[in-house]
């Protein structure tokens, strides 16, 4: 099978327990949705119109704009924790097939339905997302795992169905993963001098990355 989007998915809001916020990551499935590049900061938005975010101070901003996750990651947890993971459960925007999202370079381009979008930055699961699931050790789990998803800039805007091809661009060449870009975004010390080393990362997520490895040093 070719790479395709299986899901095009928007928050239904609910509260976060423990909070006073109401949450965005409880996505649900819909026929399709408008993908548009927000502006550079977190408090910028979704890229995906209609969608909410609960947690402004951490998601949305273009380097956060639409976030991917595989259908085959979802059935590597269905079968680990014994329950059903439908489409949208980990908050993402687009649910792919056949499509190893995680292994996909920094900076690769996909072209889906009318839109263009680029690899960005990983995942770093929070509390919301362990409430959300009510898994013990839920963060410690997902980090463990390795697969994230991954977060897509919106490079040219458009519309985005459920069943549009994804059609995959050449790697960049620098070799870093989605993969490893998470290993290091959760401590990772080798992971973290790959990424350094291939400036691979917006400046704003690079710079606290070179930050920490200096400290390591010292």
């Amino acid at each position: 099978m070719s790479p395709r989007v299986r899901s095009t998915n928007l928050a239904k809001p609910k509260p976060d327990p423990g909070t006073r916020r109401v949450t965005g990551i409880d996505k649900q499935p819909v026929s399709g949705i408008e993908v548009v590049a927000p502006g550079p900061d977190h408090g910028d938005g979704s890229g995906a119109v209609g969608d909410h975010i609960g947690d402004a101070r951490h998601h949305g901003g273009a380097d956060k704009a639409v976030y991917a996750v595989a259908r085959e990651e979802l059935d590597w947890w269905e079968s680990e924790l014994g329950r059903v993971m439908r489409d949208g459960m980990f908050g993402e925007n687009l649910t792919t097939a056949d499509c190893d999202v995680d292994g996909l370079e920094l900076g690769q381009r996909l072209r889906v339905g009318s839109s263009l979008l680029e690899v960005s930055v990983p995942r770093q699961p929070c509390a919301t997302f362990a409430r959300h699931l009510g898994e013990e050790r839920w963060v410690r789990r997902f980090t463990e795992r390795g697969a994230c998803g991954a977060y897509l800039r919106v490079v040219e805007p458009g519309r985005i169905e459920a069943g549009d091809p994804l059609e995959i661009g050449p790697p960049p060449g620098h070799g870093v993963t989605m993969r490893t870009a998470f290993a290091a975004a959760m401590g990772d010390g080798a992971a973290a001098r790959e990424v350094v080393a291939a400036r691979c990362l917006p400046q704003r997520f690079h710079e606290p990355m070179e930050r920490r490895l200096a400290a390591r040093r010292a």
